[in-house]
């Protein structure tokens, strides 16, 4: 009988080595892929945050010029404000020149017989107004008048009545009331029945 002898030691250890081959080509082939999927994600980042930064640097060249779009908006309001306080400005000097004219006409037309005014003083629109009646009643007609919306002078006000005794010839004397008042003048413009700045005229002033 013959025995056949086989010696199995170099075989296995030659599967063990391609074991640890393939074992170290498969950790070679990971860290590859491992680093391959780190290098495609650094890029795909990388391009995001890229991508990012642009849209906001645009936000902030928009932002920029919105902003300097804004002042020039305001500047354009403050300058445009200010040609109107002018032009407001004018037209007020324009029209203040025809105010005593107004103040005249309706003095002329709301002033009672019998009574005589001997001063008047404007402060803006403040007017003061003195002068002497016949009795008290014409002093209170006056003011009557000047109440009357349609005019030019408006809120009147009497600040002092008095009697007083003056001479109207030699040896003749006149008992008067000497009044002060104030009154409010309009803005032309104001009055309703003044359209064309001319007071309407009247003969015959209320006594």
């Amino acid at each position: 009988m013959n025995i056949v002898l086989i010696n199995l030691l170099p075989h296995r250890e030659a599967k063990r080595k391609k074991r640890r081959e393939a074992f170290f080509v498969g950790v070679a082939a990971s860290l590859i892929v491992g680093l391959l999927l780190l290098g495609l994600a650094y890029t795909v980042l990388s391009a995001m945050i890229d991508q990012q930064q642009s849209r906001n640097d645009f936000l902030k060249a928009q932002t920029a010029q919105l902003d300097a779009q804004i002042k020039d908006i305001a500047t354009l309001r403050q300058e445009i404000e200010s040609l109107r306080a002018r032009q407001q400005a004018v037209e007020n000097l324009q029209s203040d020149r025809n105010l005593p004219v107004y103040l005249f006409d309706d003095l002329t037309r709301d002033t009672p017989i019998g009574v005589q005014i001997t001063s008047i003083k404007q402060e803006g629109q403040s007017v003061l107004v003195q002068g002497t009646a016949l009795s008290q009643e014409r002093v209170a007609d006056l003011l009557r008048n000047l109440a009357d919306t349609k005019g030019w002078l408006e809120k009147p006000e009497l600040i002092e009545i008095r009697s007083v005794t003056t001479q109207i010839s030699k040896g003749n004397t006149q008992t008067v009331s000497a009044f002060q008042l104030r009154a409010t003048l309009k803005r032309p413009g104001a009055p309703a029945g003044s359209a064309s700045g001319a007071a309407p005229a009247n003969t015959n002033p209320a006594g």
